[in-house]
């Protein structure tokens, strides 16, 4: 092997170990399925990949259950209490707080141990969003990531300085939705 293409091999290596931040953001549906199609791809290659949701709690769904049948490449952990202060949220703020608080915590953790080369924080923007969390907490996760973990953060509202610190930004905008229309949620297709 000459040397320049000893040194592309090199390069190349480096940059498959080297983890990314993935942002999925905006007001358009797709966030959470994009990040799961990467997931997907992960286990493909044998990727060990954690999995964390913020918000979203009792609820069933599909993902939840596709997800399942990933195991144990995937660990799976819904710490939501479930989406706040609307449909039927009966909790008491305080609890989606610790629940936010408690999702952080165990995410950092989980970061900081190195086993995992994906990482997926969903809906943790919305904690932001809706104050459960703050921006430096965010930063915190982004500060535990260690160089080799992809990690992929979801929600609407990315704050623009967590944004700036993304290696992949993407939004989702909504053109039109169904609901506009009366159309429920389909099974199978939204949840």
């Amino acid at each position: 092997m000459t040397d320049t293409s000893q040194a592309t091999s090199d390069a190349t290596e480096r940059e498959s170990s080297q983890g990314l931040v993935l942002i999925n953001t905006g007001n358009g549906k797709g966030k959470t399925t994009a990040a799961l199609g990467t997931v997907l791809r992960a286990v493909g290659y044998g990727h060990r990949v954690l999995i964390v949701q913020f918000i979203k709690g009792s609820w069933t769904y599909g993902e939840m259950k596709s997800i399942r049948r990933l195991e144990p490449e995937v660990e799976f952990h819904r710490m939501g209490k479930g989406f706040v202060g609307i449909v039927d949220d009966n909790l008491p703020r305080e609890d989606h707080i610790q629940a936010a608080r408690e999702a952080l915590d165990f995410s950092i953790e989980k970061l900081k141990s190195g086993e995992y080369q994906l990482v997926l924080l969903d809906e943790i923007f919305v904690a932001v969003m809706l104050d459960l969390l703050t921006v430096a907490d965010v930063h915190r996760v982004l500060d535990a990531r260690p160089e080799e973990t992809t990690l992929i953060l979801t929600g609407r509202g990315a704050p623009q300085e967590i944004i700036e610190r993304g290696d992949t930004v993407t939004e989702m905008t909504e053109i039109k939705h169904a609901y506009q229309r009366g159309i429920l949620a389909r099974r199978g297709v939204d949840y």
